[in-house]
């Protein structure tokens, strides 16, 4: 098998400092910084992409799509309170 290279790479943390640590700090990857936690990169040779996800991001985004909310949207709580 002649792989060429991996499309994209999503690694989940529930601890997005200590994430930082491992891969930019002691691995040395290019990661870049795009709020709310989440770290990607373009550039590392073998991977189209490659991002760190906080776990608590990437639940909203589930919720959201489970809730057929489009891609980028948020839940908001609404009140019952009229």
């Amino acid at each position: 098998m002649n792989v060429l290279f991996i499309a994209s790479v999503a690694v989940v943390t529930a601890d997005p400092p200590q994430s930082r640590k491992l891969f930019i700090d002691a691995l040395g990857l290019p990661l870049e910084g795009e709020g709310e936690g989440y770290y990607s990169s373009g550039s590392i040779p073998g991977s189209k992409h490659f991002g760190v996800w906080p776990l608590r991001r990437r639940q909203r985004r589930a919720l959201a799509h489970r809730n057929g909310l489009p891609a980028g949207s948020s839940l908001r709580r609404q009140s019952s309170l009229k």
